[in-house]
């Protein structure tokens, strides 16, 4: 470059200096980094995230509020942020930390970049942190609690920062539904031949979940989480379906109530992650907390009847402690039931079903948002079930309507 030309102009984000911020876990252990987002302090569960993509789904996942989420993949925010792949409302995400986020977005499909996103919700995050070793820190010691300091409260002393995070409530026992839940009771037209309704308990649904169940020809009613019994069968439904949310099951002692009910209605039920949890505290199995969960989109998990293996996709960090080896009478009296799938890392309860009742979960996502799409056929396996339940009332009522012999 010629002396007397001047030098390229440096863009405004690589002049700003770096600004400091830090994790600090419950335990004590510090993770230092720099701020991202918004600046300040926030709090929540730490867990980490091993999907290599998917971070706008991750992000706006109903399932991950009041949790602080690692993302194990380094590079986070390559294709910044769009208004096509949010699968709710908005970002979730108590805090949210990566290693090394991209500064700009490089997708055609961008409409902003993740920074700004993070920093426009008022989400607090961290950057240039040692995710690999705060994710060994807490596959080892637990999920725990956390909070993130950046901007002002970065200078805190540090054991006024511990004592903050201490201060924050743990999440068992923690009922969050209602905080993710819709206000409103919304319908989803059938995109394709209708062949009933199913009614949506909203405990932190996920778009592409809506949109799979109206491809398969249910008009869909997403309703409250504090739904009544005479409120949801005001709807008609043919169906009841469960999500995925947030929370401890055992402080849902409401939704339990609820589902306990639809299956003496022998109502066809179908629940995924949280719904799984509900279904199995339904029927009068346990749940607990696992050390430090499943979340990501390459869990395997094994059909027990076929023998086949799944790649599924994941957020959970509570299970079912329901007994394996076959059908069992439920304690609940729902009749039999069974473990139908399970974790081949570490054994967990990932689906269950009854024997004597239309009625199933899963542990996992099979709208895959993002994610694997290896169980997608569970929307089908719904439709079949609510359709052969519908084919058995109406040859019922057949039955009954029919002539006797000699009549006339």
């Amino acid at each position: 470059m010629p002396a007397d030309q001047p030098a390229p102009p440096v863009p405004t984000a690589a002049r700003r200096r770096p600004e400091p911020a830090v994790l600090v876990l419950e335990d004590g252990r510090r993770f230092p980094g720099r701020a991202w987002g918004a600046r300040g302090r926030t709090f929540g569960e730490a867990v980490f995230a091993t999907g290599m993509t998917g971070y706008q789904e991750t992000l706006t996942d109903p399932s991950y509020a009041g949790q602080i989420v690692i993302q194990t993949a380094p590079h986070i925010g390559n294709t910044g942020m769009n208004d096509e792949d949010p699968e709710s409302r908005r970002i979730w995400v108590a805090g949210y930390a990566a290693h090394a986020p991209s500064r700009v977005s490089s997708s055609f499909r961008a409409d902003r970049t993740l920074d700004d996103e993070l920093a426009a919700d008022g989400v607090v995050g961290i950057a240039g942190l040692d995710t690999r070793a705060a994710t060994r820190h807490l596959r080892d010691k637990g999920a725990m609690r956390s909070g993130i300091f950046s901007g002002d409260d970065a200078g805190l002393p540090e054991q006024q920062q511990l004592d903050l995070v201490r201060e924050q409530p743990a999440m068992s026992g923690r009922n969050l539904s209602a905080e993710v839940s819709t206000a409103q009771t919304f319908t989803v037209p059938a995109k394709a031949d209708r062949i009933g309704s199913v009614a949506i308990v909203d405990l932190g649904i996920k778009q592409a979940t809506i949109e799979a169940l109206a491809a398969r020809g249910f008009d869909v009613h997403v309703v409250p989480e504090s739904v009544t019994v005479d409120e949801l069968y005001a709807l008609s439904p043919s169906a009841v379906f469960y999500s995925n949310g947030p929370g401890d099951p055992e402080a849902s002692e409401h939704h339990v109530g609820l589902l306990r009910e639809v299956l003496s209605r022998r109502t066809p039920f179908f629940g995924i992650c949280f719904g799984n949890q509900l279904l199995g505290r339904a029927l009068g199995f346990g749940t607990y907390k696992l050390p430090f969960g499943h979340r990501g989109i390459n869990q395997p998990v094994v059909d027990l009847r076929s023998g086949r293996i799944g790649i599924t996709a994941h957020n959970h960090g509570f299970a079912v402690d329901a007994p394996r080896g076959g059908p069992v009478e439920t304690p609940a009296g729902f009749g039999r039931a069974e473990v139908t799938h399970v974790g081949l890392n570490d054994d967990v309860v990932e689906g269950i079903a009854c024997l004597d009742l239309p009625a199933f979960s899963v542990q996992y996502h099979p709208e895959a948002a993002a994610g694997p799409h290896d169980a997608e056929a569970l929307f089908d396996r719904f439709r079949d079930m609510v359709l052969a339940e519908q084919q058995g009332e109406n040859a019922a009522i057949a039955v009954e309507t029919a002539p006797t012999e000699g009549a006339g």
